[in-house]
């Protein structure tokens, strides 16, 4: 249960520090005066020209910018933080094998040794399991209910058991799949704004061949802002998709802890 706060906590300040941050980076390292040959005036916003390298072309792509190299900084804390917890919650070896231990402790009527390895996996299926062998081991002296109503008691336990690993596993899930997608809308909107942009100067030029040279720096700059988006976007995706499939793998283990035990106290326990 303490993981929870921490875990809201990340989901809600993340974002609001990473776009601070993406500002400053915008701000002072990809606008610093010195990358420009027209250094421009102003706090906020300043009207730099002439840019020096592809890095200080990017904080010509404008106020989308910061926005995007936020959402790509929210988007690697919540990766490594998920990474950390899901890391953590697979455990130690493999759950196959952990598994076939604990049934061979069983089929051994050997709770303790099976409980032992339980503490040896620190996983979520091994922390799942733990509960179930606890409650599978007070079955066991029970005298007063039936062999069907037992095994309904150690379902009921390591049902229990999983709603509480669940949640804390698929926590954050959900703003990543968020950044995916609204990191791509959030590069075609800088782009957008910077066409227009380009093409207002455009129309207040002389036109000729200069004010053509200026449409397609205009255009380039712009298109930073698509780059930043689909390349968030992109790492987004990958990490979510790569996220599931491994919750997808502990959820496996921790539905085949549940009807291993119960399978076995129905067969030995009779």
């Amino acid at each position: 249960a303490g993981a929870k706060p921490s875990g809201n906590l990340i989901s809600l300040l993340a974002p609001v520090i990473c776009v601070i941050v993406g500002y400053i980076i915008w701000r002072f390292v990809l606008g610093n005066p010195s990358g420009f040959t027209k250094p421009g005036t102003g706090a906020f916003w300043p009207d730099h020209d002439g840019p020096k390298n592809a890095l200080n072309k990017m904080y010509l792509g404008g106020i989308i910018v910061p926005i995007l190299i936020g959402s790509f900084l929210t988007m690697l804390t919540l990766v490594i933080e998920r990474f950390m917890t899901i890391s953590k919650a697979t455990g130690n070896g493999s759950s196959a094998e952990f598994l076939r231990k604990v049934q061979y402790h069983l089929a051994n009527k050997n709770v303790d040794a099976a409980i032992a390895e339980c503490d040896k996996q620190r996983g979520s299926v091994g922390n799942v399991m733990k509960s179930g062998l606890h409650k599978y081991k007070e079955m066991i002296s029970n005298s007063e209910l039936t062999t069907e109503q037992k095994v309904m008691a150690i379902q009921k336990e390591v049902e229990e058991a999983t709603a509480l690993e669940l949640p804390m596993l698929e926590k954050n899930l959900v703003f990543l799949s968020t950044i995916a997608s609204v990191a791509t809308l959030l590069g075609l909107l800088g782009t957008v704004l910077g066409m227009i942009r380009s093409f207002s100067a455009l129309g207040e030029g002389e036109g000729g061949g200069d004010a053509a040279s200026k449409l397609s720096v205009g255009i380039s700059e712009a298109l930073y802002n698509t780059a930043l988006g689909i390349g968030t976007s992109a790492f987004a995706i990958i990490f979510y998709n790569m996220f599931t499939t491994k919750i997808d793998g502990i959820t496996y283990g921790i539905d085949e802890s549940g009807f291993t035990l119960t399978q076995s106290f129905a067969s030995l326990y009779r």
